[in-house]
């Protein structure tokens, strides 16, 4: 593993006896000791996760909004200040390169994070898209009057990769604000957390140094996600490790982050989501504003065809539960798909997965087969997510 990239608090990782695992050129905490007590805990308490692997991108400039709004699938234009929204990073055949979180920093500025593995790939597409969006929009706004030097310079957004200067740490799990509001050297927080709403941020400081918390996640429990600055980031964790131990937080790895997005039914690039998945077929046709004037993809998917496989969630009964790439078949034997994700519920006690089936077979209810090693397991399609928090 000397190869791999390690964040700032990886010397944190190794001083609480982490196992490691190669995640995306990672190395990255896989677990502290179990992986299942690491997933109750979130789902009881809370669970502290070092997430800074991922991506951030600053989009500046007064073109801003409008070349979010064309470089990915949602409206992010409307968005309001202080706000987060989930959106996508559509190629021109309407695949998913990657799902994004974007926040609105302020009018002209905004923070885009995307996943680790994907962090060059994204790169490489906003930066490709800056130039395919300036000329498009000098031409539709009649700027175009034999001056091309302003069409390059002013008026185009910026973006910058800002992942290697900022560290993200999750606090995930039903106590996880009381853990925040009472870790020692957060100050300053603006609104209140009491006050923040689901998929919105606060501004704060913590030591001095600029800290952004904000209420989104990825285990379906409450939850924040801070990032400060790399210098900061090991002196965050030991405070809030120190505020939260007494309400139950642990430190969790990867595994148990795995199992608690699939059990809140979340996608994860590179099996749900991919260049040849559509968002209609994940489910996320929702995320797509389709009304947009144009985006990239845009013409692909209205053209896509309606019989293309679709993202069910499969539940069966016992201990042996489906993995990634096992066949799905209907009642007949006969292979009808492929299992994206899966796992035995530590919440639910049962077989949980997630798989693309054609959509005549895709209806709740549906009786199916996941051959497991060999032996068919009777699996029923059910809605998604398989676990849903009470407020």
């Amino acid at each position: 593993m000397s190869d791999l990239r390690t964040t700032p608090l990886h010397d944190r990782h190794a001083a609480l006896g982490a196992a490691f695992t190669d995640f995306g050129g990672w190395s990255m905490p896989v677990r502290y000791g179990s992986d299942l007590a690491e997933h109750h805990a979130v789902r009881t308490a809370a669970g502290l996760f070092d997430i800074s692997h991922m991506a951030e991108f600053l989009v500046t400039g007064s073109g801003a909004a409008a070349f979010l709004d064309y470089s990915l699938a949602g409206r992010v234009s409307a968005m309001s200040n202080g706000k987060a929204k989930y959106s996508l990073l559509l190629d021109e055949a309407g695949g998913v390169i990657d799902d994004v979180i974007v926040y609105r920093i302020a009018d002209d500025r905004f923070l885009v994070i995307s996943n680790a593995g994907n962090r060059d790939a994204v790169a490489a597409e906003l930066d490709a898209r800056i130039n395919r969006f300036v000329h498009l929009h000098a031409f539709r706004e009649g700027q175009l009057k034999g001056d091309f030097a302003f069409i390059a310079g002013a008026g185009a957004p910026r973006v910058e990769d800002i992942s290697d200067q900022t560290s993200l740490i999750a606090v995930q799990g039903p106590r996880a604000r009381e853990i925040v509001e009472a870790t020692v050297g957060i100050a300053d927080v603006a609104p209140a957390l009491v006050d923040l709403g689901y998929y919105a941020w606060s501004s704060a400081l913590f030591e001095g140094a600029s800290l952004l918390i904000a209420r989104t996640g990825y285990t379906g429990e409450d939850g924040f996600e801070l990032m400060v600055p790399n210098a900061v980031a090991p002196a965050l964790w030991d405070a809030l490790l120190a505020a939260g131990e007494p309400l139950g937080l642990v430190p969790a790895g990867l595994a148990s982050r795995d199992t608690l997005r699939l059990e809140a039914g979340m996608p994860l690039h590179g099996h749900e989501l991919s260049t040849d998945i559509l968002p209609t077929q994940a489910g996320l046709g929702r995320v797509v504003a389709a009304d947009k004037d144009d985006f990239v993809g845009k013409e692909a998917l209205a053209a896509a065809s309606a019989d293309l496989p679709v993202l069910v969630g499969l539940v069966s009964e016992g201990r042996r539960a489906g993995r990634a790439g096992y066949a799905v078949l209907d009642v007949d034997g006969t292979p009808v798909g492929e299992i994206t994700s899966g796992a035995l519920s530590p919440t639910l006690g049962h077989p949980i997965a997630m798989a693309f089936v054609p959509p005549a077979l895709a209806a709740p209810g549906t009786e199916l087969l996941i051959d497991v090693r060999g032996t068919r397991i009777p699996a029923t399609v059910t809605a998604l997510p398989f676990y849903r928090r009470i407020a």
